[in-house]
């Protein structure tokens, strides 16, 4: 199993323990918690849900089984591979923050915190496209 699929897995594995942590606590509704607070939560649960858990586990996998590239590139660019990996999870931390952070207060740092988010996942998503597209072929 290649180093980036076992980091993709790893970092899958984590974000599902912490999405079915928040959800726990969102659930529950603790009474010291600003209501403001919790209706920010459920967004992060759901992005940390698909984008930490599912999506991470799917581009580790795709890029350990998908058919090889060629002999001497088998899975693409590696490198460009890293940079995907870096951008998903970087995007998906400022999320994780930038949300919540949004809602406790009106400042415009979260808010531009929360659009860097959007924009490195996407890039992240796109490049990953870009990535794996020529590995996408018949036999």
């Amino acid at each position: 199993m290649p180093t980036l699929t076992r980091w993709y897995i790893k970092a899958a594995l984590i974000y599902l323990i912490v999405a079915l942590s928040l959800g726990t606590l969102i659930a529950i509704r603790p009474a010291f918690m600003p209501p403001a607070l919790l209706a920010s939560l459920y967004p992060v649960f759901i992005h940390l849900f698909i984008v930490g858990w599912l999506t991470q586990l799917i581009f580790g996998i795709a890029f350990w089984m998908f058919p090889k590239q060629s002999k001497e590139n088998p899975r693409g660019n590696v490198r460009l591979a890293w940079l995907i990996f870096a951008l998903l999870n970087i995007g998906l931390c400022l999320r994780a923050i930038s949300e919540p952070g949004l809602a406790l207060s009106v400042g415009s740092v979260a808010g531009f915190g929360l659009g860097i988010s959007a924009v490195l996942q996407a890039l992240a998503g796109w490049l990953f496209v870009a990535n794996v597209w020529g590995r996408v072929k018949e036999r």
